[in-house]
């Protein structure tokens, strides 16, 4: 029987590792086969692929209309974003079947994905999944079918003007107890961007006033929020991805974080396009103030796929950075001194020599265009010394001009 015959029917994907799913980014091909290995001829039918990628969410409710009523309301919706279809191997026209001999067999396949994808995800009430299917049709047989899922990756390049932009904010808080008002606590933090990438570390600039009569301890958080949306209506899920705690602040003082550092584990990276699935991340330093409710102050982050390059937006991490910490303005004298003399910075030798314009023997080819478009030094020659006695005195054999006539 065929089933006797049929010993190997699978799919490999190229790129894929061991045991593991292979990844995409979104506009790539995918190209693989499909392996069929037979241990004695056999007689098949055709062989299709489908490649197909959707984001489904589901989730229950229960509800109670009365005392002794109660029943539960389903949620769920889903949004296809692939579904591409081919035949590998068709059966001919006459309708008969296609008489394969023992071995293996290797159908390949490529298909082109769309340019606008969600990153693969999986939640507790929703996911993103892209998979490759083949089914094999067996005259007086069931169908033999063959899954392969596959991972795709939206790239998130946080080197944009929107996701390098620092992210600031503050919020105060007033201790009661027992209707006793027992002081005010007081946060300020920032970071110096809203993308980052895992693997990298949050520098947190914050200050934390503690006016009340007992200590308090501040903490900082990466929160992620998974959203699902369903028929109007959202179900959320909140996660602590990382956290640091600090030093208890005592009654009356003040603790200032000078960019304490916070790393970002390997976690999924942000969605944001999907209609009904969105990832989002957010830094949240909190304040524990015993007898009350934390206080609470949230900063937007995006986790993204593409890094910081290395010459990206120097000039906005340096001054957002001199916004927050202002140490180095003490550094500066209340009185300035006076600059030094011209001529004790330049000697005349050297104001010449950098007066004359270079020749053309030592610059060799460096200068494809005209000579006069070499930029000379800004210098000039020091002015001369001081004197009582005039230098250049008037000659005695010049007639004095009459002032009158």
């Amino acid at each position: 029987m065929i089933f006797d015959r049929l010993k190997r029917f699978s799919i490999v994907l190229e790129g894929a590792e061991r045991d593991g799913p292979a990844a995409f980014s979104p506009g790539q091909a995918v190209s693989g086969r499909v392996v069929l290995e037979l241990a004695a001829a056999a007689r098949l039918g055709a062989l299709r692929l489908r490649a197909m990628g959707a984001a489904r969410v589901h989730w229950t409710e229960s509800r109670s209309a009365g005392s002794s009523t109660a029943y539960t309301q389903s949620y769920s919706d889903q949004v296809e974003f692939l579904s591409h279809r081919d035949t590998l191997m068709a059966p001919p026209d006459n309708g008969e079947a296609t008489v394969l001999q023992a071995g293996k067999h290797e159908f390949p396949f490529t298909f082109q994905l769309p340019e606008t994808l969600a990153t693969s995800f999986e939640g507790k009430h929703g996911s993103v999944r892209y998979w490759v299917k083949a089914k094999l049709h067996r005259p007086w047989s069931t169908v033999k079918k063959a899954k392969k899922e596959f991972t795709v990756i939206e790239p998130i390049d946080i080197n944009t003007p929107a996701l390098l932009a620092p992210q600031a904010g503050a919020k105060e808080k007033l201790a009661r107890a027992w209707y006793c008002n027992r002081g005010q606590v007081s946060v300020t933090a920032k970071i110096d961007r809203k993308g980052y990438t895992p693997g990298e570390v949050i520098p947190i600039f914050a200050e934390i006033d503690n006016c009340t009569s007992r200590a308090v301890v501040p903490k900082a958080a990466i929160i992620q929020t998974q959203t699902f949306i369903a028929r109007g209506t959202k179900k959320q899920k909140k996660a602590v991805v990382t956290s640091i705690t600090g030093d208890p602040i005592p009654a009356g003082k003040r603790e200032v974080w000078h960019g304490r550092a916070l790393k970002i584990p390997p976690v999924g990276p942000s969605i944001l396009q999907c209609r009904i699935i969105q990832v989002e991340y957010s830094l949240k330093v909190c304040v524990d103030i015993p007898g009350t409710s934390k206080l609470l102050l949230e900063l937007p982050l995006v986790i993204g796929t593409i890094p910081l390059h290395p010459f990206g937006s120097r000039t906005s991490s340096v001054s957002s950075q001199y916004s927050v910490n202002l140490d180095w303005l003490s550094t500066i004298p209340e009185q300035l001194e006076a600059p030094p003399e011209y001529s004790a910075v330049v000697s005349s030798p050297e104001a010449e020599q950098s007066l004359a314009p270079p020749c053309r023997s030592e610059l060799g080819d460096i200068l494809e265009g005209p000579f006069f478009a070499y930029i000379q030094e800004f210098r000039f020659r020091p002015p001369p010394l001081y004197s009582e006695v005039d230098p250049n005195p008037a000659s005695d054999n010049i007639r004095p001009r009459c002032m009158t006539c």
